[in-house]
Formats: C-alpha cells, structure tokens, sequence
C-alpha cells in the first residue's frame, strides 16, 4: 500500500456497539484492532455500550492495544440505538460498525478504505455475495427468519441483497446525517439506515465477505421477529412518502446532527 501515513487525514473510526458482550469482547478487539494497526491511515475503535448489565464497559474501557479504543455509554437499549450514538460521535472522513464477535472477518478492511479513499460513500458486506464464504446458519428457524426478512427489505432498498449483515462502512459526513434521522432502535435499524443513505443519493456497494454464525447472538426469532416487521413496515413507509421528491444532494461537506 506504499508509505504508511498516520497523520489524521483518512481516519477511520470502527463502532462496536455491546450489549452484555463481556464473553466476546476481548477477542473482538483483539482481532480488529490487529487488522487496523496495519492500515496507512490512523484508526480508532469506539465501543458503544447497550445498557450492559455485564462488565462490557469495563473491558472496554481498561482495554490496551495498538488501536485506541474509547468507551461510549448509550443508556437506551437496542442495536440500531447503540449504532446511532456511536456514528453521531464519531468525526473521522471514514466510519462504519462491525458487530463484536467479529462473526463478519475484518481482514477486508484495508480494500474498505481504499474504496472509501477513492470516492465510494456506502459499503456493506454482503453474505449473498456469489464470492463470500459463509457458514450455513446452524438454527433452521433462524435461517427461515432471515430468508423472510431479507425478501421483505429488498424493495425498500433499491435491492440490497443483504440489508443485516453487521458490516457496513461509510464516508463520514454521510454515515453521520443518516444516522442523525434513525429513529428504528431494533434489528431492524440497517434498513432504515441504508434508506437514509439513498435519499442523499449515495451508491451501495455490496462486497463479499467472510462470515461465520457465532454462537451467543442477542437475536431471537420468537422475542423481536414481531417488533422488527413493525419496524420494518414502519421504514418502508416512510420511504414511500419520499420516493417521490427530487433526490437530495450527495453529502460533500460535514453535517451536524442535533
């Protein structure tokens, strides 16, 4: 990648939002932070804890590595809440979220950044990518649940073939002003999330990726499967109510959100 500049230009700043991810969370950064220390640009970490009723927080905070990790408390539970806080804190040109356990392999980060240094706004992991290698879900209820809901957000999204993969990178200034209108506070927040995205105009770009389905994950077809449909017929109408004014213009200077 020629001469390695940590100056703070092209930063990149990873969220990890965390809710009771004390069993996970060590490894997690462990794993991302080798792989940013190796990127030409300065990264940071930024660990979103979820209302954790665990010690979360406190591995984060007393956390020593090559990347510098910071502790973000988020008081009100729910991912697309904890990944909300975290990109509205973050002031980088680059950022995204990836989930704790690292189920999505962070080895793709530095083509990521180069994507993102050459101009790309959104890119996202793609499980159904023809070049990912992923593990078959091991719970066939689960996998039912996820076949569902992807169909269902498809149209909502211009065709993303997969809205949840926990792996999603932005220019700053848009990851930013689309997360300052998120208002989905569930498992449902990345197809709001993407929709916000494409209001501004911005290009989504599917990459492949490695995937694993670790155990220990938070989501439960019987407990949130009802909760996100609402959420999700919720999302698609509003993007109805807008699909019919002009495009806005593509984010190209910071934006504050309140």
């Amino acid at each position: 990648m020629g001469p390695r500049d940590r100056s703070g230009e092209g930063a990149l700043d990873v969220v990890i939002p965390a809710r009771n991810e004390a069993a996970r969370l060590a490894d997690g950064l462990a794993t991302l932070s080798g792989v940013l220390s190796e990127l030409p640009v300065l990264a940071t970490i930024t660990v979103v804890d979820s209302a954790s009723t665990d010690a979360t927080a406190e591995i984060a905070r007393r956390w020593s590595g090559p990347v510098p990790v910071r502790l973000l408390r988020c008081p009100r539970p729910g991912k697309g809440a904890a990944v909300r806080a975290g990109l509205l804190a973050t002031t980088a040109p680059y950022t995204g979220f990836c989930d704790a356990d690292m189920a999505t392999g962070p080895d793709v980060l530095p083509d990521v950044l180069a994507m993102l240094r050459a101009g790309a706004q959104v890119i996202i992991g793609s499980r159904r990518h023809p070049e990912s290698d992923v593990e078959i879900y091991g719970r066939p209820l689960r996998r039912v649940g996820a076949l569902t809901f992807n169909r269902l957000c498809r149209d909502i999204t211009g065709g993303v073939t997969d809205t949840q993969c926990g792996f999603k990178f932005f220019a700053g200034p848009l990851a930013r002003a689309a997360a300052g209108e998120l208002r989905t506070a569930g498992f449902a927040f990345d197809v709001e999330l993407l929709v916000n995205c494409r209001r501004r105009g911005a290009a989504i770009t599917e990459i492949p990726v490695t995937w694993r389905d670790m155990p220990g994950s938070t989501f439960s077809i019987t407990r949130h499967a009802a909760g996100c449909l609402r959420d999700l017929l919720r999302v698609r109408a509003a993007a109805r109510r807008t699909v019919a004014a002009p495009p806005m213009v593509p984010v190209a200077d910071e934006l504050h959100a309140g």
